[in-house]
């Protein structure tokens, strides 16, 4: 009578397969939102499709698997709501190399073609980070998976901020961002990576407008101050205590702006005069809001 061997060695690769394929064909990871058993879910946060899984990614959804795991066995009706996210900026980068290798860019394909390009990346490329859960053995209802584009998606997102909007949640202002002059758009501080550099102090001279004299600003950033709004004092500058005038006249613009007093100019900078509100850093862009001083922008979209 001969009987197989056991392998010396466990190898996951024949066993996780077949016994993933099985759980996936008898719908084990299936939730049923009719059943009367207590519900538990959990949204997987989505990988970016553009990319693979790392290790941070392994152990979030391990945590998730356990969770989900313990509690079917208690007997709850559990859905692990899995999908993947467009990773916008990532994606269209893509994308756009993969046009230009074609010798040709979305401003020729247009908005809708551009759309649909990105849409056939991702049916074609969009599936590797799946299969890695998969391999990972998370136990997803995978009949629900969703993407951040799908349509139902976009729409219920359309609708809560259309709501929050309303209920005077959320508003839109000016304030400093990240802007890509290659693909036209904000990006996120994470998606930026900071470089300190090295600068110079340019001392300009501002003209009081009633030809009084002048107040002196030293600034690293000249380029921008087309956009400059206001000068700002700190109040307690004793060297500015006793300035009569109200306004100075912009060099080059020859357009008249005030003289503001604000407590975020940093007297040991410069020469206590400060341009505001330049919207170049955040602290000079919270000024600008709480001066209620208009801001003003000294770049165009392409960045010249």
């Amino acid at each position: 009578m001969s009987r197989e061997l056991l392998d010396k060695s466990y190898s996951p690769e024949d066993v996780e397969k077949r016994w993933y394929t099985y759980w996936e064909q008898e719908k084990l990871f299936a939730a049923d939102e009719t059943t009367a058993k207590t519900p538990y879910s959990i949204v997987i946060p989505p990988p970016n499709v553009t990319g693979v899984l790392h290790m941070g990614h392994a152990l979030n959804n391990t945590m998730q698997d356990i969770m989900c795991r313990y509690r079917r066995l208690k007997g709850d009706s559990v859905l692990w709501m899995p999908g993947t996210d467009h990773a916008g900026i990532a994606t269209q980068n893509v994308v756009e190399k993969k046009l230009a290798a074609e010798g040709s860019d979305r401003h020729q394909l247009g908005r809708e073609k551009f759309i649909e390009a990105v849409w056939e990346w991702r049916k074609q490329y969009g599936s590797a980070i799946i299969n890695q859960l998969k391999r990972l053995g998370a136990s997803c209802d995978w009949d629900r998976e969703r993407f951040t584009m799908d349509e139902g998606l976009s729409r219920a997102v359309r609708k809560v901020f259309v709501q929050l909007y309303d209920e005077g949640l959320i508003y839109q202002g000016d304030y400093i961002i990240n802007w890509c002059c290659r693909c036209h758009t904000a990006l996120s501080d994470l998606e930026v990576e900071h470089e300190d550099l090295d600068g110079n102090f340019y001392h300009i001279r501002y003209p009081f407008a009633d030809g009084s004299g002048a107040l002196t600003v030293a600034t690293t950033r000249p380029e921008t101050m087309l956009g400059d709004t206001a000068v700002a004092l700190h109040p307690d500058d004793e060297r500015y205590a006793n300035l009569s005038a109200q306004t100075v006249t912009l060099p080059l613009m020859d357009r008249e702006i005030p003289i503001i007093r604000d407590t975020y100019v940093d007297l040991s900078t410069g020469t206590g005069a400060s341009r505001s509100p330049r919207p170049t850093t955040p602290t000079i862009s919270r000024s600008g809001a709480v001066t209620t001083c208009p801001v003003s922008r000294s770049s165009a979209r392409t960045g010249a």
